[in-house]
């Protein structure tokens, strides 16, 4: 499988862990690029930030634009079909990325999977089913997909895994109820989940990457 490709920002030389965070729908790489500044101090760890563009792909609930997008969305309705197959494939590419940082000398126990929106629901589906312990997971404004299926396909590896998740309170695009439907799954399954819900849209504010950065120092 072809690597996805990549923003790269390194917060000094010779980091030792690294954060790959995938974006939203329609968004790319560049996305989170001008946040990294906020979740790391200078002359902190150095840490790698790893920022893949999605695959273009045809996104039903756009009349079928091309975009780049993690997976297909067939609807707004909460309850409709999923793109299990986009879903899977977006999954085996992100853990290429996994593959390159250990090749690279970055154990996966010093690996951060974290994502916004639609990038925010692949790292929970991704980081939940990982094989390899994991330092953390991160997961803002997001979702929780094909959970009928995370009970069984859970890693009992990652069991223990910190995760955060995030929401806001005015968010018209993923309603809140879908955030706090997923960290109650999460809760139920086992899992330890930092909560936070602020009063913004969909989108991050400063107080969140506060928040996130505090808790990056803590699993890296």
């Amino acid at each position: 499988m072809k690597l996805l490709d990549t923003v790269e920002v390194e917060t000094g030389p010779q980091p030792k862990s690294t954060v790959i965070w995938l974006h939203g729908l329609g968004a790319d790489g560049h996305d989170f690029e001008a946040v990294v500044p906020e979740l790391v101090r200078p002359g902190e760890r150095a840490l790698r930030f790893v920022l893949p563009h999605a695959a273009m792909r045809p996104v039903t609930i756009n009349g079928g634009m091309s975009m780049r997008a993690w997976y297909d969305i067939v609807s707004f309705d909460r309850h409709a079909g999923q793109d299990e197959s986009g879903i899977r494939a977006s999954a085996a590419a992100i853990h290429g990325l996994i593959r390159r940082e250990n090749e690279r000398g970055v154990p996966t126990e010093r690996i951060v999977l974290a994502g916004f929106s639609q990038g925010g629901a692949m790292a929970l589906f991704t980081g939940t089913r990982a094989t390899e312990k994991l330092a953390g997971i991160i997961g803002l404004s997001c979702y929780m997909l094909l959970g009928s299926t995370l009970a069984a396909e859970r890693s009992d590896v990652n069991q223990t895994t910190p995760i955060f998740v995030a929401h806001g309170t005015r968010d018209p695009v993923v309603d809140v109820r879908l955030g706090e439907e997923t960290r109650r799954m999460l809760e139920e399954t086992g899992y330890s989940v930092t909560w936070h819900r602020y009063p913004i849209p969909h989108s991050v504010s400063p107080e969140e990457l506060t928040h996130v950065a505090t808790w990056l120092r803590r699993v890296l």
